[in-house]
């Protein structure tokens, strides 16, 4: 069995982004797998994912144009 290059890293648990809200507004989050962010559109901001773990630091995050 071999593992797709980009999923190890970019994966995140179904279940975590289920309950994961943006900390900025409380809103829900979108999972963008091919930049390996959540996005918060309501805040304009994407968190990114690091090794799996989702980084959930407004500083961190990348605003959205």
């Amino acid at each position: 069995m071999s593992e797709s290059p980009e999923s190890p890293a970019a994966e995140v648990d179904p279940r975590l982004l289920e309950i994961l809200v943006c900390p900025v507004t409380r809103g829900p989050l979108t999972y963008d797998r091919a930049k390996a962010e959540l996005v918060s559109k309501s805040a304009k901001l994407a968190y990114p994912i690091r090794d799996g773990v989702p980084i959930m630091l407004p500083e961190e995050a990348r605003e959205l144009g």
